[in-house]
């Protein structure tokens, strides 16, 4: 039915919440599995602030946006599929499903659950980083690192970074790394030996023309040029839904994830999880590949507990 709704119970078979890659690749699996299934999303992914995204086989450099959508239409195109533009407030363990009260005061109830409401960055309190954070500041060098290579560059990273500033050579050799916290002696061997100049502390601000770095504006006055900075900060889930459903977490990369088996079930039998809030390593083609999983398994879910009638 084009509503995604059982009419005789009045409840869906799958609500999704979260509509970017690893929500709409779930659901397009469910869709496909003939299941009654829902997105629900409040229109605030991770990576709305880039002007493109890449690395994504046949979408390569197009604008996330634009490729979600793209995701949608698709998704939309089957009847079993519908999308609400709205935020989930709550939710519910009841009887064989579950309970879903919505920012507008709807309430909607699905016999399984697939979070993917992805993650929220922690971003450290520098004046500018805001402004240029997704255009020419960001943490992943395969999302953004190829159009700026070469060019100069920051990092701006805690302990325990020595690796990592290394790695980045691959992308440019002229590395600046602005220690949040003190950097041992024998990570600053290893820097120096590959070439990484180590800042003598943080910038006051970061200047920038528009959306662009072009400094770091240290507290002597000294401006280090700049054209790219990566920054290793925390995340955390963009909301408490998998807490409150009493789902185990367990620490990622950049902060807590949900913790999921290799199918993308939880720890709460009929919810899974799946993309940046349930793997370590954020990323727009393994969230749509984990959304996939996500969906193909909860499926099966369905298929055992709650079989098609003919």
């Amino acid at each position: 039915m084009r509503n995604g709704m059982d009419r005789e119970s009045g409840v869906v078979d799958a609500a999704v919440i979260g509509g970017s890659f690893a929500g709409v690749s779930a659901a397009l699996q469910l869709a496909r599995g003939r299941r009654q299934v829902v997105v629900i999303d409040e229109g605030q992914p991770r990576n709305r602030l880039a002007s493109a995204g890449h690395g994504f086989l046949g979408m390569d450099g197009r604008p996330p946006a634009e490729m979600r959508a793209a995701g949608l239409r698709d998704l939309l195109a089957y009847p079993e599929a519908r999308l609400i533009e709205a935020r989930v407030t709550d939710v519910v363990a009841e009887g064989p499903g579950f309970a879903l009260t919505l920012a507008t005061g709807a309430a909607l109830r699905a016999r399984r659950l697939v979070l993917a409401y992805g993650m929220r960055d922690l971003l450290p309190d520098l004046p500018g980083l805001a402004d240029i954070w997704g255009e020419t500041a960001f943490s992943c060098p395969y999302c953004h690192g190829y159009e700026l290579a070469g060019r100069p560059t920051g990092l701006l990273a805690g302990p325990g970074i020595a690796e990592f500033a290394v790695f980045l050579r691959e992308w440019t050799d002229d590395l600046t790394l602005f220690p949040m916290a003190p950097v041992p002696e024998a990570e600053q061997v290893q820097l120096r030996a590959a070439g990484v100049r180590l800042a003598d502390g943080l910038p006051l601000r970061l200047s920038h023309e528009g959306r662009r770095v072009t400094g770091a504006v240290m507290p002597g006055g000294q401006v280090v040029p700049l054209a790219a900075l990566y920054v290793k900060a925390g995340a955390e889930p963009a909301c408490d839904l998998a807490q409150r459903l009493g789902c185990a977490m367990e620490a990622g990369m950049q902060g807590p994830i949900i913790a999921t088996s290799m199918m993308k079930a939880t720890t709460v039998p009929g919810v899974f999880a799946a993309g940046d809030v349930a793997r370590p390593v954020p990323s727009a083609v393994m969230a749509a590949a984990d959304g996939a999983m996500a969906g193909a398994a909860c499926h099966r879910d369905l298929a055992q507990a709650f079989p098609r009638a003919g």
